[in-house]
């Protein structure tokens, strides 16, 4: 489904010179006002922008001399004022089991500050593939468990910012429509066949079946998505739009860590799956887990839940629970979260703990994770146990964090040279 523009609302036109602004990322209101600074008739914006829509989301053009639909005058008016340049990726690692995860390097907010970084992963499964988004830069929520969370809040991502993690992965994939070759852009071709099987693979895994390698988005990324609600909604509806990029909302989920009054405006306005970072099934314990549950407590939490507009079993709410041994993994907290629980049309995702340098806590053991998983199935819930993707490469639940001096400069040095070499 397309987004209405409205062409009778002013748009605000960039003031003064500077360096040209990419096209990515912006929704139609911003390709029309790329259209008018460029001169462009108002009678002419809505069919140009369609255009552009098709270049920049369904085809993933890197140039304006590709469209072909597009006058040469215009192409060069285009590329005059603006580019269709990505963020940059500054460094890509690949797991053993497939997963990759892109740091990629924002443009400074002012001239002369430092670039701020992300951190973007990529799941690949055979029955689909999961790109995992981040929508701030950093983190204000310091939930213990979490590697992000010992990163400080720098500010929130622009929805351009949150659309151009899933532009670069379709790049670096070589996921889109009739798009070059990979090893014809210079980009690597992962669209490979086993020797044996003849099936095609992707870093060791079987690809996602279907047409794309990216059929789901999670914001599981960096930050707290709802603390970013009109960036992540503005994305949402970018990426969602059936012209472009076309992941659909029942394919797109948000979680959060329990911002209780958004949750019911994220249903409401955007429409989306939800998942919710649950990990305790008492206030004190969660307290000390997620320090945001002093402000919305364990109850206000789901009650929001309850009132979700669309929840039901079609459209269930999956509850995030990672395993710490010794802390949140008893029978007693297996029984207590199914009670808890009651009457929520609901998944339970149990996540075992994915550990990260200078964390105090550990893994349940496998033997405990299947018998809270048993508890909880027995009451009526699928729950699965997701099994860590990335570990190796800290890409893992919990594991993100974007600060390069995490890496010596040896490191830091050689995954730049693979990101540029692949």
């Amino acid at each position: 489904m397309s987004a209405t523009l409205d062409f009778a609302s002013p748009i605000s036109l960039p003031v003064g010179a500077g360096p040209k602004l990419s096209l990515v990322g912006r929704d139609r209101v911003g390709l029309a006002a790329a259209l008018a600074e460029i001169g462009v008739p108002a009678g002419e914006w809505k069919m140009r922008v369609s255009q552009l829509w098709h270049w920049i989301y369904f085809r993933g053009i890197r140039e304006f001399e590709e469209m072909t639909n597009v006058s040469k005058r215009r192409r060069a008016a285009l590329a005059e004022h603006f580019t269709l340049a990505r963020p940059e990726v500054a460094a890509e690692q690949v797991s053993s089991d497939g997963t990759r995860k892109w740091l990629i390097r924002l443009a400074a907010d002012t001239p002369g500050e430092k670039p701020h970084e992300i951190e973007t992963v990529y799941i690949p499964e055979a029955e689909r593939g999961t790109l995992c988004v981040s929508s701030q830069v950093g983190c204000t929520l310091s939930c213990t468990f979490c590697h992000t969370g010992t990163q400080r809040l720098v500010r929130n991502l622009t929805a351009g910012e949150i659309v151009g993690q899933l532009v670069i992965a379709r790049d670096r994939l070589g996921d889109w429509p009739g798009a070059i070759p990979p090893r014809k852009s210079g980009l690597p071709d992962l669209r490979t066949q086993d020797p044996n099987s003849g099936k095609p693979e992707f870093g060791g895994t079987i690809v996602p079946a279907g047409e794309r390698f990216i059929s789901n988005i999670v914001f599981m990324g960096m930050g707290e998505p709802l603390y970013n609600f009109d960036g992540v909604k503005s994305a949402i509806e970018v990426i969602a739009d059936g012209d472009g990029l076309a992941v659909g909302k029942r394919r797109i989920t948000v979680s959060t860590s329990g911002v209780v009054p958004m949750i019911e405006r994220l249903g409401a306005e955007v429409g989306t799956m939800l998942a919710v970072s649950l990990h305790a099934t008492r206030d004190d314990l969660r307290d000390e887990i997620i320090p945001l549950n002093k402000k919305y407590p364990i109850k206000d939490l789901l009650a929001a839940c309850r009132g979700y507009p669309g929840v039901s079993n079609a459209r269930r709410i999956t509850f995030e629970y990672v395993m710490l041994k010794g802390v949140n993994d008893t029978a007693a907290d297996a029984r207590e979260l199914v009670r808890l629980l009651k009457g929520i049309p609901a998944k339970i995702n149990l996540i075992p703990f994915n550990p990260w340098p200078g964390t105090c806590y550990e893994c349940s053991d496998w033997k405990t994770i299947e018998q809270f998983s048993e508890i909880v199935f027995r009451a009526g819930y699928a729950s699965p146990v997701r099994r860590p993707r990335g570990r190796d490469i800290l890409a893992a639940c919990g594991q993100l964090k974007s600060e390069t001096q995490k890496l010596s400069a040896r490191e830091r040095m050689a995954l730049r040279a693979m990101a540029m070499t692949d």
